[in-house]
């Protein structure tokens, strides 16, 4: 079992324990991973679909794998894409289909492969014009700009991309005409008729050559130019120009790179992009935590070195791949946890919002800090509590009845100045550039302006529990209900709720969490992992937090009989 801190330090059964010994330090030449054989093995390895780790399986944020492991190969995108033309059929989506792609090894053979699938079924593919890589935000923004005002033939789109994960994972999102995530009903599907065809040999695909796809079933698309121009509807770039905040911008090696330098270049902001290089082996990163390399800006050992150079820049922030997440990275704390700046954020942008006056709506995930509760409460607004998962914001921020969407691994969005929908799935250029905004206008860094709302609302100390479990036991949590907790208090406090649904939608949250006055923890199960996760807050302090997940282990080990 271990337990992940708010500050990503590890422990094992309550001892502390060192994190990998060369986290946070650059990776090595054997750390990378081998290009010509990842790739070689994406068309040389065929899986076997009646492996579960080799079959089609979409997690939260759709499917991923390694072709080495023959979880993410040639067969894989092409039924999966073949399934997608299917569904997409059901639905009556005529339009065109947005393909995007990230900067992993493995983007560009499959993007290549499902443009060659989508031709072969006679659909156009919607693809940059400048040929380069583009960022989940910008393909949700294209896909609802091409829908705007109820045109005939709808558009979706695919994002080649498994976000922050190694170097040696491929992945495959699909994000139906609202623009963001497809829900669960609509990747299940996709996923049964993909495996269905993997079963088949693949024999029911239709496929061309890529020289045939790219002459009759493409279109050109500038997302860049799109997305960036249409920046200032979201945001006061104004103050953050005029303030002359200096901000220092590192994509990761991801698909932001080329759009912070044209932000900068375009709105004259003081704004370097600290780490303008692509490489698919992503050596110039540093170690995560348990020694991969992985682009995840919330964690402090892959952000090392922009937090390195932090006195450098008034605000410096960090994406993913995808660039639908985000790190804040201020000289005065250094690099923010996700939960901290969800806060900041909120409130901030609940008093600059002029139009938002008629929106209630604040949406966050169950495992979100309390710390959103307390501020949203103070503001007179309404907390809308969902599942994990960015999809269960999509209607919300489409409809524009959620003025914002916010999950504590760094995934957010919001509306525009306006009150209308920006976009539908997480953008972490946007959160980004927000940092920059609250430094502008309130004169305080989002750090100091957090250190404030502690001293008025508490210090709520955060952690995460990974323990193994196996698929029945994950089975069995996912099915909890709230009379599998005997219990009537939790670590000396009274409970004050036990839920299997979520607060805002109803939604099933496929676990368990419970609630006292100053604490709470969240069972679930994970969604491509042997292990489920407990997630646990408390405001009495680090020692009541370690009460607590003593109490929530308890409890989670009686309810799958152990």
């Amino acid at each position: 079992m271990i337990i992940m801190t708010s500050r990503a330090q590890p422990t094992r059964k309550g001892t502390p324990t060192m994190a990998h010994d060369r986290a946070g330090r650059p990776a090595r030449p054997t750390d990378l991973v081998d290009i010509a054989h990842l790739v070689t093995a994406y068309y040389s390895l065929v899986p076997d679909p009646d492996e579960p780790s080799q079959q089609v399986v979409f997690g939260t944020s759709g499917h991923r794998g390694s072709s080495e492991d023959s979880a993410f190969n040639e067969a894989h995108v092409m039924a999966m894409t073949q399934a997608i033309v299917e569904y997409r059929a059901t639905r009556d989506i005529t339009g065109p289909v947005y393909l995007a792609r990230d900067t992993h090894a493995l983007s560009e053979p499959a993007w290549t492969t499902a443009l060659e699938v989508l031709a072969g079924n006679d659909v156009t593919a919607v693809i940059d014009a400048r040929g380069r890589y583009t960022p989940t935000p910008a393909l949700s923004h294209a896909v609802l700009n091409h829908n705007r005002g109820g045109t005939k033939h709808q558009a979706d789109g695919i994002v080649v991309t498994p976000s922050h994960n190694p170097p040696r994972d491929g992945g495959f999102k699909y994000n139906p005409p609202h623009g963001g995530p497809a829900d669960t009903k609509a990747t299940d599907a996709i996923a049964a008729r993909a495996n269905e065809l993997l079963r088949g040999g693949l024999a029911g695909v239709k496929r061309v050559s890529l020289d045939r796809a790219m002459s009759t079933h493409v279109e050109r698309y500038d997302y860049l130019d799109q997305y960036v121009g249409d920046l200032p509807n979201a945001l006061n770039l104004d103050a953050i120009r005029g303030a002359g905040i200096r901000m220092g911008a590192d994509p990761m090696g991801g698909a932001s790179v080329d759009y912070w330098e044209e932000i900068g270049q375009r709105f004259d902001l003081e704004l370097e992009v600290v780490n303008p290089f692509v490489d698919p082996t992503w050596r110039f990163m540093t170690l995560d935590s348990d020694g991969q390399i992985r682009m995840d800006p919330s964690s402090r050992h892959a952000m090392a070195a922009l937090v390195g150079i932090k006195d450098d820049y008034d605000i410096s922030t960090g994406n993913d791949a995808d660039a639908d997440r985000h790190g804040i990275v201020t000289p005065d704390g250094g690099l923010m946890n996700p939960n901290h700046f969800l806060a900041v954020a909120i409130e901030y942008l609940v008093a600059n919002r002029m139009w938002w006056d008629g929106l209630t709506k604040i949406g966050k995930t169950v495992v979100t800090s309390s710390m959103v509760d307390r501020v949203v409460g103070v503001l007179g607004r309404d907390v809308y509590e969902v599942p994990v998962g960015f999809k269960w914001f999509v209607p919300g921020l489409f409809s524009g009845s959620l003025a914002f969407g916010g999950e504590e691994s760094a995934g957010a969005s919001f509306l525009r100045m306006d009150g209308t929908v920006w976009t539908t799935d997480k953008d972490g250029i946007l959160l980004a550039l927000l940092a920059a905004e609250i430094a502008a206008v309130t004169g305080q860094t989002p750090s100091a302006r957090y250190g404030e709302l502690e001293r008025q609302y508490g210090s709520p100390a955060y952690a995460r529990i990974d323990a193994a479990a196996t698929s029945e036991q994950k089975a069995q949590l996912a099915s909890l209900t709230p009379e599998a907790v005997t219990g009537t208090e939790i670590a000396g406090e009274e409970i004050t709720g036990i839920l299997t649904t979520a607060r805002g939608n109803g939604a099933p949250l496929g676990g368990l969490k419970v609630t006292t006055e100053n604490a709470w923890f969240a069972a679930r199960p994970s969604g491509t992992e042997d292990k489920y996760k407990i997630y646990a807050e408390s405001f009495l302090g680090p020692e009541h937090l370690t009460q607590v997940q003593a109490a929530a282990e308890e409890m989670v080990n009686q309810a799958l009989g152990g």
